[in-house]
C-alpha cells in the first residue's frame, strides 16, 4: 500500500496493514472528483450510506417516476 494513509470510514482508526484494506465506496464530490470510503476488512459489511444522500437520491427517483404537470 503506497500513498495517502488510509482511515476506516467504521472505527476512524488508521488501516496499517495492506492486507487487511478494503476500497468500501467511492463518495460522489459536488465540483470534482469524489474520493474513496475504506474500512478495515472486518468492517466493510458495517458502512452504511450517508442518510442525507439517501434521502436526496430517493426524492430525485421519485420525482423522474412521477413528474408533475408541465
Amino acid at each position: 500500500m503506497t500513498g495517502a494513509a488510509r482511515v476506516c470510514r467504521h472505527c476512524d482508526q488508521p488501516i496499517t496493514n495492506p492486507e487487511d484494506v478494503v476500497l468500501d465506496a467511492q463518495d460522489v464530490g459536488n465540483s470534482g472528483p469524489g474520493w474513496n470510503v475504506w474500512a478495515h476488512r472486518a468492517h466493510a459489511d458495517r458502512i452504511k450510506p450517508h442518510p442525507v444522500a439517501v434521502r436526496a437520491t430517493a426524492r430525485i427517483l421519485l420525482a423522474r417516476a412521477f413528474p408533475r404537470g408541465g
